[in-house]
């Protein structure tokens, strides 16, 4: 009889202890509609039990209760955690407690706003939108580091940054002006005022040509027409300009219409570089400003063929035939395209 009632009792603890194992380290989670799980700056240790609920990531929160108290997990760590399907209750709480949370990529192209930032931060990580256009718009906080809320884009380089969910505005902008002052080497630096120029300015330049063209070849010579331009006075008439200070850049043609607003970015009205980057700026556009050529070159029109390419001149009357065979051009491609509807 003693022995019947050792081998009940062995049996009833071997299961409870399996059962155990099982909850703890078998394979009850589920991860959640796109794998992710987020914990908000400042919310407690119970709300983050109960989202886990109600996201049907674990069952209940009695387990993870239980199991967050034997492994000492009170201090919840807010970021982004990836949730992988079948992973043990162990897994999941070790991981939070750890605050072993996924970094975010931030891949920066061409933005031509902040605006355009601010957007692609409200969609990256915890902070809004509102939030990232304050920073770069505060001019206070922007001092200390020699920029202003029109300059501000020209730290702003194409690349790819690694960030936590939960960074804040300044720190993003933080380790994007880290890696703008480490590109700005002395020997860049130096080129740069060679041409009479500060590095917020030549990064406005080389803004304006990557809108004005994408045939890298020919943006060298492009930025010497600009250069060429700046050092007579003369208004830099450049296109994209006028887009930016319209806040349209659905445009196709400038027409003079275009041309009578009022802005400091239209460099048709404005002699000289507009206050800041009317884009993020290609870095090897910028080496492209720093090594211009000379040139005697004032204009430059694309050529009819679409190719890409420019037609350069040194005098307004050539430059003026070239213009008339792009807009004839155009014009064709319009009747085509109106024509094929």
């Amino acid at each position: 009889m003693k022995r019947k009632t050792f081998y009940i009792i062995t049996a009833f603890i071997v299961l409870l202890v399996s059962f155990f194992a099982w909850k703890v380290f078998g394979p009850e989670v589920n991860a959640p509609e796109g794998k992710f799980f987020y914990i908000k700056t400042g919310a407690g240790f119970s709300e983050v039990g109960n989202d886990l609920v109600s996201q049907k990531i674990i069952p209940s929160v009695s387990w993870y209760h239980r199991l967050a108290s034997a492994m000492k997990f009170k201090t919840v760590k807010a970021g982004k955690y990836e949730i992988k399907d079948k992973m043990s209750l162990y897994q999941l709480v070790r991981m939070l407690k750890n605050g072993r949370q996924i970094p975010v990529n931030f891949v920066i192209t061409k933005l031509r706003t902040k605006e355009d930032f601010a957007r692609r931060c409200g969609n990256l990580f915890e902070f809004d939108s509102l939030l990232a256009i304050h920073f770069f718009n505060s001019n206070d906080s922007l001092a200390p580091y020699g920029l202003d809320s029109n300059t501000v884009m020209a730290a702003v380089m194409p690349d790819t940054y690694t960030y936590f969910w939960n960074t804040t505005p300044k720190k993003i902008f933080l380790k994007l002006y880290d890696y703008w002052q480490q590109f700005w080497t002395e020997e860049r630096k130096q080129k740069a005022a060679a041409k009479g120029l500060t590095p917020v300015q030549v990064s406005t330049l080389a803004s304006i040509i990557d809108e004005e063209s994408n045939f890298a070849p020919e943006k060298d010579t492009i930025a010497s027409v600009y250069l060429n331009r700046i050092k007579k006075g003369m208004p830099l008439q450049a296109d994209p300009t006028v887009k930016f200070a319209l806040k349209d850049f659905s445009i196709k043609r400038i027409y003079e219409k275009h041309l009578a607003v009022e802005s400091p970015y239209n460099t048709y009205r404005n002699a000289g570089l507009p206050p800041g980057p009317i884009c993020t700026a290609l870095p090897e556009t910028i080496d492209a400003v720093l090594n211009a050529p000379e040139t005697d070159y004032l204009y430059f029109v694309a050529k009819d063929d679409f190719s890409g390419r420019h037609e350069f001149t040194t005098g307004y009357k050539e430059h003026l035939t070239k213009a008339r065979e792009y807009q004839k051009a155009l014009n064709r491609q319009d009747s085509i395209r109106h024509a094929g509807k």
